[in-house]
Parts: structure tokens; C-alpha cells; sequence
């Protein structure tokens, strides 16, 4: 961090305002040298924990620097793992909750962008979010703007995005995690005066759990990602040396190899019309079970995906 950026953000930080001078002359600092550094990410967390308000250009800025940070700073780019996304989370966490809307804002852009991110930084966003609507306060609430429980289009927006994102358990593909999530918060939330937006959530995120297919290892992990473009960037190295390497020490690229060639696995222990994501299975349909039967009715939302899953299931 070069000793004008460390002195600006100083500034700012201490008189708890930004002018549009002062963020230009962040954004040429910080990209001089065509990178975020971990110094001048923290000084940028610390400007938005200062500031007193906080304007569209300060949010873009606070996105764009961090996500770079977290996505690019290290190879292999475009990745987010744990150790960046427990820096992260620690950078932004303040008494175990967000502040402000920039900061979740960049967690569910680095979701979104991100080739893979670890279970704990989505989740930990969706918490953010439960939170805000089971309490009523929080940065989806105007930072603190007191309500009923109830669930705003801004937040149905926002789940949306994180659950359906590619970075997370795989594309599109919608967890456990994330269908017990949106039963939580239904439960806590009936007859109050949600969006229009939320039943067709909900309808969609559950069945999408229960229908969907996906691999258990979908996304490659980061070192295995790091080892795949090491290999790429070797003009030396030939196809059949990289094939018998991959299948010899890397079991998911391995799985992956054979489903792009076309060939089926003995062990991969699905059938292609589970991979078309046209069976629920007895374990699923046992979990739906429970989870509708918990508060011993069935509810206008409930009502929706039974109707979903029996249409789609016909």
C-alpha cells in the first residue's frame, strides 16, 4: 500500500465522510499498480465502518476493490477459498452481523462471481439475511429501520441471487442448507405482509433442492483448480502424461474427464433420469414429510409445492 493511500484512507476514515475527490483518487491509488492489495482491503473496510453515509459510487468502489481483493488476489483467480473467505467474514463481521448494505451486497457478488466459494461464506450471507427479516433490523432494513417480521422484495432479491448462484454448491443447485433456511423463515413469517415475490421463492428454492441433480463434488476445489492451470500453463506437457496424471491422483477431475467423453462410471451411483432431476428420493420425500409436518398443517405455501412437485412429477 503506497503511503498516499494509507494517509487518504486515514483521512477518511477519521472525519467519517468521502468526497467523489477523495474515492477517485482511491480508485487510482488502489489500482495503480493494477491490483487490491490485503493492506488496502482492510484500509477500504475500515473507510466503510467509519463513514456516516454511504452513496451508489462508495457502494460500486467498496464492491469492485473487495471482490478483487478476494476473487483475483491470489491464484487460482476467480476463486474464493476458506482462508479468503474467513479473512472476509472477519473483515466485515461487527457483533456477529453486517451493517450496511455495500458489505452484503459484496458477499452475494462474490457468490455470484466467484467459479466456487466455500459453504460458510453463503451461508453465512444467507444468515445475514434470515436475520434481518426475523428481527426486523439489519442492512436489508435501512441499517436499522425497526418492522414487523416480514419479508421485503429487496430480501427475496438477494436470497434469490445466493441460492441460485454458481459459485456456491454447484450451478443453480439449491442445498439443504438453503431449503431449511426457506422453511425457517416461512414458518416464522405466515400471514405477515411478505412480497409477492417470496411464495414463488420458496416454491422454487425447495423444489429445486428436492428435484435437482447435482454431484457431490460439482465444484472443483482450489487446489485442485490451481493444479489444473499449472498443467494448462505447461506448453511442454502432452495430453495422454496430463489423462494418466488426473485420473491417477485427482478422483473428481477424473469423474469429470468421463462425463465429458461420455462415459459412465459404475460407481457414480445415479441413473439418468435421477440426472434428468425427475425423482425425488424416499429420503427427500421423509424430509419433506417432517418438515411439513412440524407445525401439524399444511400451509398456503406448502399447498403451492406439493401442487409444483405433483405437476412436475406427473
Amino acid at each position: 500500500m503506497s503511503f498516499q493511500f494509507k494517509e487518504l484512507a486515514r483521512s477518511v476514515a477519521a472525519d467519517g465522510q468521502i468526497t467523489p475527490e477523495e474515492l477517485l483518487a482511491l480508485r487510482r491509488l488502489g489500482w495503480g499498480d493494477g491490483q487490491i492489495t490485503r493492506e488496502e482491503a482492510e484500509a477500504i473496510v475500515e473507510i466503510n465502518h467509519a463513514l456516516s453515509e454511504t452513496s451508489g459510487e462508495w457502494v460500486d468502489f467498496f464492491v469492485e476493490a473487495l471482490g478483487e481483493f478476494v476473487l483475483n488476489g491470489t491464484e487460482p483467480r476467480g476463486m474464493c477459498d476458506e482462508a479468503e473467505a474467513q479473512w472476509l467474514m472477519s473483515a466485515l463481521d461487527q457483533d456477529g452481523r453486517l451493517e450496511s448494505m455495500a458489505e452484503l451486497e459484496l458477499l452475494v457478488r462474490i457468490v455470484e462471481k466467484s467459479r466456487n466459494v466455500p459453504p460458510s461464506l453463503k451461508n453465512y450471507a444467507l444468515k445475514q439475511i434470515e436475520a434481518a427479516v426475523l428481527t426486523g433490523t439489519g442492512p436489508t432494513r435501512c441499517g436499522g429501520e425497526l418492522s414487523d417480521q416480514h419479508i421485503t422484495g429487496a430480501e427475496c432479491r438477494l436470497m434469490r441471487r445466493i441460492i441460485f448462484a454458481s459459485g456456491g454448491h454447484g450451478p443453480a443447485a439449491v442445498t439443504r442448507y438453503d431449503a431449511e433456511m426457506l422453511f425457517r423463515v416461512k414458518g416464522e413469517t405466515l400471514g405477515a405482509n411478505n412480497s409477492p415475490e417470496w411464495k414463488q421463492l420458496f416454491v422454487d428454492g425447495v423444489a429445486n433442492y428436492l428435484k435437482g441433480f447435482t454431484l457431490a463434488n460439482a465444484q472443483l476445489e482450489h487446489a485442485v483448480m490451481k493444479d489444473l492451470e499449472a498443467f494448462i500453463a505447461d506448453s511442454e506437457a502432452s495430453v495422454g502424461r496430463f489423462m494418466a496424471r488426473m485420473a491417477r491422483e485427482m478422483p473428481q477431475v477424473r469423474n469429470h474427464v468421463g462425463k465429458v467423453f461420455g462415459h459412465k462410471r459404475a460407481d457414480w451411483g445415479y441413473t439418468e433420469r435421477e440426472a434428468e432431476g425427475n425423482i425425488v428420493t424416499n429420503a427427500e420425500t421423509e424430509w419433506l414429510e417432517k418438515m411439513i409436518n412440524a407445525d401439524g398443517e399444511v400451509d398456503e405455501l406448502e399447498k403451492a409445492l406439493l401442487k409444483r412437485l405433483e405437476e412436475d412429477l406427473a
